[in-house]
């Protein structure tokens, strides 16, 4: 397993340290239906404006939907051939109306709140979450016959992760480069520092 911590400037819990996005998926393992049950257990308790609840998720499990193709078929070029690896994508979209009509416009920031506890339960659960936004959404709709009030975020590749001497040679650079972040542009204080 390749162990990615992120250099971080100030000490944060583990399960946030330790996720990341990583692109070299084991084809031969595929997920518990207990730990895909987790993943949705943990998106379920996400905050979400009037507890509206607004994401929407379509899992698509390789070898046994026979809409996985379809779904590969929407990724942009660059990431289907390592997604196409993940036995499970994970179609996120945010329903943009509240149960009666009026429009959410908190949707899709709660669709991120439940997305986010979605990755950190995988981590926890030893899985990685990867969140592409490369992909056609109206080739998707179409695909999977998903409602017109569903606005379709990203597509997210779940699985374990290969051991890294199995990593492929047209990944390794990525997987094993550093990782970085824009620390001091993402929160303000009064007055900034």
């Amino acid at each position: 397993m390749i162990a990615k911590p992120a250099p971080t400037e100030t000490d944060i819990h583990p399960l946030l340290q330790n996720r990341w996005s990583g692109r070299a998926f084991d084809p031969d393992r595929a997920v518990e239906n207990i730990k895909l049950s987790a993943l949705a257990e943990a998106a379920r308790w996400a905050p979400s404006s009037m507890n509206a609840q607004p994401w929407r998720f379509t899992a698509v499990l390789r070898e046994q939907d026979p809409s996985w193709r379809s779904v590969i078929d929407s990724l942009a070029p660059s990431n289907q051939t390592w997604a196409s690896q993940a036995p499970i994508l994970l179609v996120v979209a945010a329903k943009t109306h509240f149960a009666e009509g009026k429009p959410n416009r908190w949707a899709a920031y709660d669709t991120g709140a439940a997305m986010m506890a979605l990755s950190i339960e995988a981590t926890a659960q030893g899985l990685m979450v990867h969140q592409m936004g490369g992909f056609n959404p109206e080739q998707l709709r179409k695909a999977l016959a998903l409602p017109e009030d569903w606005e379709l975020l990203a597509v997210a590749a779940i699985g374990y992760q290969l051991p890294k001497e199995s990593v492929p040679a047209a990944l390794t650079e990525r997987e094993l480069a550093e990782r970085s972040r824009n620390a001091r542009e993402t929160f303000w204080l009064n007055p900034p520092i």
